[in-house]
């Protein structure tokens, strides 16, 4: 499966984004999805994730609450919404995928398919 996140943009501290991660050559209802995320100098970081269904949804601590994971697999999509931006959200996100034999997972090294990212800068 080929993943194409998009979305990305610069928005000011407290706004709102939207990204989006749309997936070609197989059906999205074969694969877990998630998002990771790496600021300058950092490591690339999980940042939520969603089981093939929808039932399940994991989010990592600091984006509780503020980032909501969904999916249409009917559209063959992902979505991360984003609200009450920070500046430490600032990165480029991607988009990965899993296929639903295995477990859901918050580990970067469990995901076989990445997309490209799109960057999201928060300003203050």
């Amino acid at each position: 499966v080929q993943l194409q996140a998009s979305g990305g943009g610069l928005v000011q501290a407290g706004g709102s984004l939207r990204l989006s991660c749309a997936a070609s050559g197989r059906s999205l209802s074969n694969y877990h999805m998630g998002w990771f995320r790496q600021a300058p100098g950092r490591n690339r970081e999980f940042v939520a994730a969603i089981s093939w269904g929808g039932a399940t949804t994991y989010y990592t601590d600091s984006v509780k609450g503020r980032f909501t994971v969904s999916r249409d697999n009917a559209k063959n999509a992902m979505y991360l919404q984003m609200n009450s931006l920070k500046t430490e959200d600032t990165g480029v996100y991607y988009c990965v995928a899993i296929g639903r034999s295995r477990q859901l997972s918050r580990e970067r090294s469990e995901y076989d398919y990445w997309g490209q990212g799109t960057q999201v800068t928060v300003s203050s």
